[in-house]
């Protein structure tokens, strides 16, 4: 069932960390006692400078009127959490992925900023910039200035091979997230050994780990790098892509492993155990997720289906989302028999369950103090 769980937890957590910021600022000596007698993992410095951001309270009330609405409708109309191709080149060229064998031109900066527009004025809280590589746009700079202004956190979703040719630092300063993806498929391994210096940019720094099938028995020393580097990772299976061979591992190995690994590092691995279970269920995603194409065009009801809807310059989202096209397109969801696994359809929904809450945002509890 849907629930707006996630949203309150987001609006108490920002509440108390103020509150707790402004006694820690009022009477330092009072927190240094707090955490001597605390068995929380939380330090001084996490309490006086939380890692998470505050949005304006106005966004918090809009998305969790949204998400009420679904809950009393029963329906996934209004997502949180959005994917924009902002590029269609990639500096990798992944066995199981498509996006590199149809590079196409970038969309121009003035058209990304009205999408940005459109997307901050609906229910979505969550912005993920990916690609392809977002790292090759000259303006990706702008850009991430330009979020920053408007009231969304950012997720970007990088190959990290650019990232000592770039001010990744200063970057990071309108990052909330930093989502560098690490595996077999993008040959870039060696960057496992560079996780603390990303950390220590600021932002939250997350390892997608996309598992082919041959790799799962690798799985846990890339855990536990990040684990040692404060760094938390989202392990995903190489789902199945028109174009591309068969790496998807085994489904029963592959949650037995990652669930094994959950309960070892329970801090570090973000993936959801509702998408675990869901990658037997016939009907496992839902539309609480969108993703925007390179050309600004809205994948909808999800990419797998490849059902290219409206342009976002020129459309407003939430006027789609009502529409009688779009509820067509959720019918269409609901029927799909592929069962693609891919995890942004498959999982976001668990951050909004109410009983699949706890779990998910186990990893970031520290992160919203």
């Amino acid at each position: 069932m849907i629930a707006f769980s996630k949203l309150t937890i987001i609006v108490i957590a920002n509440y108390l960390r103020v509150s707790i910021n402004f006694s820690a600022r009022c009477n330092t000596q009072t927190a240094t006692t707090f955490l001597r007698h605390s068995t929380s993992p939380l330090t001084a410095s996490t309490i006086l400078e939380p890692r998470m951001r505050h949005l304006s309270p106005s966004k918090y009330i809009k998305t969790a009127k949204y998400a009420l609405r679904d809950y009393v409708a029963g329906d996934y109309r209004y997502p949180f959490y959005c994917s924009f191709k902002i590029i269609q080149r990639c500096d990798s060229s992944c066995e199981f992925c498509n996006v590199w064998l149809k590079p196409a031109p970038d969309m121009p900066t003035s058209k990304i900023l009205k999408i940005i527009d459109n997307v901050a004025d609906s229910s979505v809280l969550v912005l993920s910039l990916e690609g392809g590589e977002p790292l090759m746009r000259k303006d990706i700079g702008e850009i991430l200035q330009y979020i920053r202004t408007k009231p969304l956190y950012v997720l970007f979703t990088s190959s990290g091979k650019l990232f000592e040719k770039r001010p990744m630092k200063d970057y990071c300063r309108y990052i909330d997230f930093l989502h560098p993806s690490i595996d077999e498929g993008h040959d870039n391994l060696d960057l496992y050994e560079s996780l603390p210096e990303f950390v220590s940019w600021g932002s939250i720094v997350c390892v997608q780990i996309v598992v082919m099938k041959e790799y799962l028995p690798d799985l846990e020393q890339k855990i536990r790098k990040c684990y040692n580097a404060g760094a938390k990772a989202l392990v995903m299976p190489a789902c199945l892509l028109p174009g591309t061979p068969d790496f998807l591992p085994e489904v029963t190995a592959f949650r037995n492993e990652v669930m094994r690994l959950k309960r070892k590092y329970p801090r570090t691995i973000t993936t959801t155990d509702k998408y675990l279970r869901a990658l037997t269920w016939l009907h496992g995603c839902t539309s609480a997720s969108i993703i925007i194409d390179y050309d600004g065009r809205l994948f909808y009801p999800c990419r797998t289906l490849m059902g290219k809807t409206i342009d976002l310059s020129e459309q407003s989202l939430m006027g789609f989302l009502d529409s009688k096209e779009a509820d067509q397109c959720r019918e269409r969801m609901r029927k799909c028999e592929i069962n693609c696994h891919w995890y942004q359809y498959f999982a976001t929904d668990s951050y909004v369950s109410l009983g699949n809450t706890v779990s998910s945002l186990t990893p970031y509890l520290t992160d919203f103090f």
